[in-house]
């Protein structure tokens, strides 16, 4: 493989079939904005619906775990399994050192690159394909670190998209609506999972007793059927993580509360702190 691996020149045909380079549409990201690529599990958590016709033409819908539902298949633990979570921080931001920030829940993973980056001409498509092949190589690497007695029994895969944002405010707005994201999901998936687990509700009855609960009679459930303060609840699940380079250059990891939290962005990340000419 000597010669496959040993990086040689690339010359370009130029011949009359490179006119077809001009249906290539430029895509790069516009300059001076804050660059996030967020990654995404696809088929990881995922119920099915669907719906049969009864003899009495009443139609019946039923729920079913997906067979190529990834954390099903793979033993997850529910509603959170701190080795899934582990593994997702471990895959990020090894490869760019433009990726100064990175923010982590569930099964996506949201990275910020600095304004100034030039990483592949700023060019989305690139930034997408790369980043997200970079994140699944990563996971399945390391699996066996997390997972040590469940082998993949196939491969994940994952999504990537790319969107930029002029402002600290815009960027900050951002990582607090996945925060507030990570929230609402854990509350709702830790009281539908107590009581599915105890048997107190099937997945149908769970879903009809939470859909207009709102956060504070969430709480009160918990508390009162099954001894759980939601405020006990290991920050990585209610919070998500959020990985950060530190001045000696190495990837520190908080459990922090983004939004109320100012003097975490004071003291760790000042790109993004608020200034007077930021608009």
């Amino acid at each position: 493989f000597r010669g496959i691996l040993e990086p040689r020149a690339v010359v370009m045909a130029n011949s009359r079939f490179e006119y077809v380079r001009n249906f290539e549409l430029p895509d790069q990201v516009l300059l001076n904005t804050w660059i996030v690529v967020r990654v995404d599990g696809r088929g990881f958590h995922k119920y099915v619906r669907y719906a049969h016709q009864h003899h009495r033409g009443i139609y019946r819908h039923t729920w079913y775990s997906s067979p190529h539902r990834f954390t099903d298949t793979h033993g997850y633990a529910k509603p959170n399994d701190a080795r899934g979570l582990h593994l997702m921080n471990r895959a990020v931001m090894q490869e760019f050192g433009d990726i100064f920030l990175a923010y982590g829940q569930s099964d996506e993973y949201s990275l910020v690159f600095t304004k100034t980056t030039n990483v592949y001409n700023r060019r989305s498509t690139k930034l997408a394909s790369t980043v997200g092949s970079l994140f699944t190589s990563a996971f399945v690497f390391h699996w066996p670190e997390y997972f040590k007695s469940t082998p993949l029994t196939y491969p994940p895969s994952f999504d990537a998209r790319v969107v930029s944002y002029p402002s600290i405010k815009n960027m900050r707005d951002y990582l607090s609506w996945r925060h507030v994201d990570c929230h609402i999901n854990n509350l709702y998936n830790t009281c539908f999972w107590s009581l599915v687990h105890t048997g107190e509700s099937s997945p149908q009855d769970a879903e009809a007793l939470l859909r207009h609960t709102d956060a504070k009679a969430k709480h009160e459930l918990l508390f009162s059927q099954f001894q759980v303060n939601y405020n006990d609840i290991s920050p990585m699940f209610k919070r998500g993580s959020t990985l950060f380079r530190t001045p000696d250059k190495s990837i520190a990891i908080a459990h922090v509360d983004l939004i109320k939290d100012e003097t975490f962005w004071i003291t760790h990340i000042p790109l993004l702190t608020p200034r007077q000419d930021d608009h």
